[in-house]
């Protein structure tokens, strides 16, 4: 079984900043939330036998609260979207730039600067290929767009549904590896 976890909270995510590539670390609520992941987790039974995580502080704090006796191991493929020139961006008061990318991700391609999310779906699909056939219960940590990317590539008939779908800080998706490929992704908590 795989879980894909979004990492917690931090103090730009309360801030409403568009929070990309800036590395900044779990805040307080964020720490907690990870924590509550944990017992949950703990509570089901799930032992992770690999836990994979971005490299960013974040990611990498929320894995260890979560499974913190499994080798963490970073995999840049698991990085957020590169927001480029809008990083940090007021997201209550987005650039004009970025309005019509955000209304429709499907048929909007990012502005200049920005990752493309067909980027962001190639390099969590690679990844992603190294698991297949995998059996032992890994926990992956990332970031929303890529949580999103990796739904994406998952379920090829929710055609961009994913992109506009809001994913919280410690949300759980699950999937299973089977002789047709991996499950269809379901939210877990």
């Amino acid at each position: 079984m795989i879980y894909i976890i979004r990492h917690g909270q931090t103090d730009l995510n309360r801030k409403h900043r568009l929070l990309g590539r800036t590395d900044c670390p779990l805040n307080a609520t964020g720490t907690a939330e990870a924590r509550e992941a944990a017992e949950e987790l703990r509570r089901r039974g799930v032992v992770f036998d690999a836990v994979y995580t971005s490299p960013l502080v974040r990611a990498v704090q929320t894995a260890e609260i979560i499974a913190p006796r499994v080798p963490l191991l970073t995999d840049a493929r698991l990085l957020e979207m590169d927001y480029g020139p809008f990083e940090g961006m007021n997201l209550l008061l987005p650039s004009p730039k970025v309005l019509p990318f955000f209304r429709d991700f499907v048929h909007t391609p990012a502005p200049e600067g920005m990752e493309s999310l067909e980027s962001v779906r190639t390099r969590t699909a690679e990844f992603f290929n190294t698991l297949c056939g995998r059996r032992d219960t890994i926990l992956i940590c990332t970031h929303a767009v890529v949580m999103k990317a990796i739904l994406e590539n998952l379920t090829p008939e929710s055609k961009g549904s994913y992109w506009s779908k809001p994913i919280g800080n410690c949300a759980v998706y699950t999937t299973d590896w089977t002789r047709e490929g991996f499950s269809v992704p379901k939210p877990w908590i």
